[in-house]
């Protein structure tokens, strides 16, 4: 497998040093994840502003949470579903919630609707049967959250992709919650 480099502040483009800086400020360390997007400013760039615009979004925690761990699972992301792990008890997700979305169980139903149409969104590359779009309508969504999703879609794409690639190490913040996907019989 190709080796990516997992850049420090020292070793970082001075362009992603700000970010990296940021990070490790807010968070007590950098994610590996952006050490290695470092090596591509706008990438990390982009990463960040698509993130900090989707967690602005009209979807509330559980949403975004449903949103970030539907597509990890479905991409198969052996880091960002811990990290999301870890981020939903930052966020206060019920923990049944998260557990569920992990192990591809039943949510609550307007949740639910809100995974099955995010899944419908990726495994159809965006082209979305109109009965299923008028389901998450029926089930209290908004034509605004039609097109959120597609905003976190585009996030996920970007750190779901990079961590296939490089093979990203888990972070040990988010190790206790590392994660295999379920093989169904």
């Amino acid at each position: 497998m190709t080796e990516f480099t997992r850049h420090t502040i020292e070793t970082a483009p001075q362009s992603s040093k700000k970010i990296l800086e940021e990070s490790e400020k807010a968070m007590g360390f950098i994610p590996n994840l952006y050490t290695v997007m470092a090596e591509a400013p706008s990438l990390l760039e982009a990463y960040k502003a698509v993130g900090g615009l989707f967690q602005k979004s009209s979807f509330n925690a559980d949403e975004l949470t449903v949103i970030w761990q539907s597509i990890n699972v479905e991409h198969e992301c052996h880091y960002c579903v811990p990290a999301h792990t870890a981020i939903a008890g930052m966020m206060n997700v019920d923990p049944a919630i998260t557990e569920a979305l992990r192990n591809e169980t039943s949510l609550p139903e307007k949740l639910e609707v809100l995974r099955e149409f995010t899944l419908s969104v990726v495994r159809n590359r965006g082209q979305v049967a109109d009965k299923e779009i008028d389901a998450f309508l029926e089930a209290g969504y908004s034509k605004q959250q039609v097109l959120e999703v597609v905003l976190g879609v585009a996030q996920k794409v970007m750190s779901n992709y990079v961590n296939h690639l490089a093979d990203t190490p888990v972070d040990p913040a988010f190790q206790p919650f590392e994660w295999q996907k379920n093989r169904k019989a």
